[in-house]
């Protein structure tokens, strides 16, 4: 069995329903579970009928104060940057979409600094 799988279509649907204030968000499969993007950023994972969004060390404060947990590859017994959300997320989309906006930030954070690497690189 893979270690990252999401385990329903239903849920990816859901989900996705759930996201839609936040504008086009898109999911796409990947090692058995999905990736989460918003033009073309990707923001969040499902995993395991889990929801995770992109953390870094300007919004991991807040996910940990929260008591949410980080993504684990069991293959390798390591986290990644992503953690879960809150329970009441899971019912609520003004709520997911309050966190997603976090994972969202992080992901366009990323996504500068590989610019500036690229552009230091040349």
């Amino acid at each position: 069995r893979l270690p990252i799988v999401a385990k329903s279509a239903e849920f990816v649907s859901y989900i996705l329903e759930l996201l839609s204030d936040l504008g086009a968000v898109r999911s796409r499969a990947m090692f058995g579970g999905y990736g989460l993007y918003l033009e073309d950023q990707m923001f969040g994972i499902l995993a395991d009928d889990v929801v995770y969004f992109k953390v870094d060390d300007a919004n991991r404060g807040t996910f940990e104060d929260a008591g949410l947990e980080p993504f684990r590859l069991e293959s390798k017994n390591a986290t990644m940057s992503y953690y879960t959300v809150p329970d009441a997320a899971m019912d609520d989309a003004k709520i997911m979409c309050e966190w997603a906006r976090f994972g969202v930030e992080a992901a366009q954070r990323a996504g500068k600094n590989k610019s500036k690497k690229k552009r230091v690189r040349k």
